[in-house]
């Protein structure tokens, strides 16, 4: 991570410092001058989810863009994969995010696609960084005319046709499926996409209007989604982010399960049908060792990568991995793309309900989850936490405690200012306790 980039591209309260429009401009010229390609002509594609302060930060890294001499393609509000598949589709250079993905509607990011379809390597994001605070704008070299720009009409039917050739047929047409769409990227997508796989979805969260987005709806408050699931005797009830690049599913019982056990699931199913080639999953270290126990017993190999799909997919690409993710509920098929899909993952996963014949929460049986307990705690700044002496003296003491029944995980968010503790034990009780006394020690040095 860099100043402006954090696990997932820049982020930041919209409209105001580090991410004004001035930024966006920065960010959209510094892009077009680092990723231009001379075979690579298609204009720049630019996307974004339906938060209020989309247009602002969507136009001005557009005009960023354009003054680097580079076309763009408005494409509006898509899924965030919706934006990589189209940079791969057109033949574009790159292709710009404006998202904060599950941040709350104040808050709004950057995200970057290079011309391959994935996300930003680290030399490339440092170099686009540098631009950015140097304030250098484009090169002397630079073309002296800008580039134009037009709206694209058809990226949501360009990104229909993909998701339902990638999915395949699903026969699940005797499921009943709820879709919390979190007021977000996939309302004009997700439901449509569902109809056209066989399905007639109970549609909620999907109307939004700027300011309502993820809004007690959606991968992070799946509370609603659990009682309309129970209430309309649903099969299972799917949640996606803002962006729709992640995927939350509630089981038949209204039970939330998490992302490794999404990906337990589907890592014995690819198994079973000889495509998971190679026997391997990647996952980061914020998994669950519940995922770990249950892979080793599937026979199939863990890969461990830092946080965030980014980190999973290079991992995923260096070890030929074919299935990965986040127990966020980022999900990676890699054959069929280049980035975590909210939407391609729910697809599947019902797909795997209609083909096995079994409800959710017996395929979910495949992991036990083991007591876990995840505390963010906002933070004045970011200090190496093997400096803060109390904090790191808590986490020791408590490793000891735990010896090798548990684990602890202590890091700050790439997208937040907060710091995340995780406790695993044997136990609800003994985690959240032990959680606790890291997080008071966090909040006694560094907190907010």
């Amino acid at each position: 991570m860099g100043i402006l980039f954090g696990t997932d591209g820049i982020r930041g309260r919209a409209n105001q410092p580090p991410l004004t429009a001035e930024l966006a401009l920065q960010a959209g010229r510094a892009a077009a001058t680092v990723l231009a390609r001379a075979d690579r002509r298609a204009p720049v594609v630019i996307g974004q989810d339906p938060r209020r302060s989309g247009d602002m930060l969507a136009q001005a890294a557009a005009a960023g863009v354009l003054s680097a001499g580079l076309d763009a393609i408005r494409v509006g509000v898509v899924p965030t994969p919706a934006v990589a598949r189209l940079v791969l589709e057109t033949g574009a250079p790159l292709g710009i995010m404006v998202s904060a993905s599950h941040n709350p509607f104040e808050d709004n990011g950057i995200k970057i696609f290079q011309a391959d379809g994935f996300k930003l390597d680290d030399a490339t994001e440092a170099r686009i960084e540098r631009l950015i605070l140097n304030r250098s704008g484009t090169p002397e070299n630079a073309p002296v005319e800008p580039g134009t720009m037009r709206a694209g009409g058809d990226a949501r039917e360009r990104y229909r046709r993909f998701i339902l050739e990638a999915v395949g047929p699903v026969a699940a047409s005797g499921l009943k499926v709820v879709l919390d769409c979190a007021n977000g990227a996939a309302s004009a997508v997700a439901p449509e996409l569902f109809r056209e796989a066989g399905l007639e979805p109970t549609v909620i969260a999907d109307r939004p209007d700027g300011r309502n987005i993820n809004r007690q709806c959606g991968s992070q408050h799946p509370e609603t989604l659990r009682r309309t699931v129970t209430d309309v005797g649903a099969d299972a009830g799917l949640a996606f982010d803002g962006d729709a690049d992640r995927l939350v599913a509630v089981d038949e019982t209204g039970c939330v399960l998490t992302g490794d056990q999404l990906i337990a699931i589907f890592a014995r199913h690819l198994d079973a049908k000889m495509r998971l080639v190679p026997r391997r999953v990647v996952t980061t270290v914020m998994s669950n060792m519940g995922l770990k126990l249950a892979l080793k017993k599937m026979g199939i190999a863990h890969e461990v990568s830092a946080v965030g799909d980014r980190r999973v997919m290079e991992r995923m690409r260096a070890t030929g991995a074919v299935l990965g993710g986040e127990d966020s509920g980022h999900i990676i098929f890699r054959h069929a793309h280049t980035t975590g899909d909210g939407i391609l993952s729910g697809l599947r996963l019902v797909q795997v309900m209609a083909e096995t014949g079994r409800p959710l929460s017996a395929l979910a049986s495949v992991m036990t989850v083991l007591p876990q307990v995840l505390r963010s705690v906002p933070v004045r700044g970011k200090p190496p936490i093997a400096e803060l002496d109390a904090v790191a003296n808590e986490i020791a003491a408590v490793q000891e405690a735990l010896a090798d029944k548990g684990r602890v995980l202590v890091r700050y968010s790439g997208t937040e200012p907060v710091c995340r503790v995780l406790v695993e034990a044997q136990s609800d009780e003994e985690a959240e306790r032990l959680c606790a006394r890291i997080a008071t020690s966090i909040e006694t040095a560094i907190g907010a």
